[in-house]
């Protein structure tokens, strides 16, 4: 039998680009910001954006920090981003 693929969070890519527009950065700058940019062209962040992959863990930890919000905020889709971002931290990083 073949493995069932994982649940991923329907509205993850949405909140991924939410983010990415409301700090006023490009792809390329946004994944200067995450960190990630020795690591990952700027088109996966298109790729992110767009459902087309799914960021690993620590992506996500970077993208939850730079937004100022906890990680469950991104993968529960039944939580929206805070309405300004970056938002005021409630957990340390």
């Amino acid at each position: 039998m073949g493995k069932k693929a994982r649940p991923r969070p329907k509205r993850l890519p949405a909140k991924l680009l939410q983010i990415r527009e409301a700090l006023g950065l490009s792809q390329s700058e946004m994944l200067r910001r995450l960190g990630y940019e020795a690591e990952m062209v700027p088109a996966r962040i298109s790729e992110f954006e767009l459902g087309k992959n799914e960021p690993p863990l620590p992506v996500l930890l970077a993208y939850a920090r730079l937004a100022g919000v906890c990680i469950d905020t991104l993968v529960d889709d039944a939580v929206e981003l805070p309405a300004k971002l970056p938002a005021k931290r409630k957990h340390s990083p």
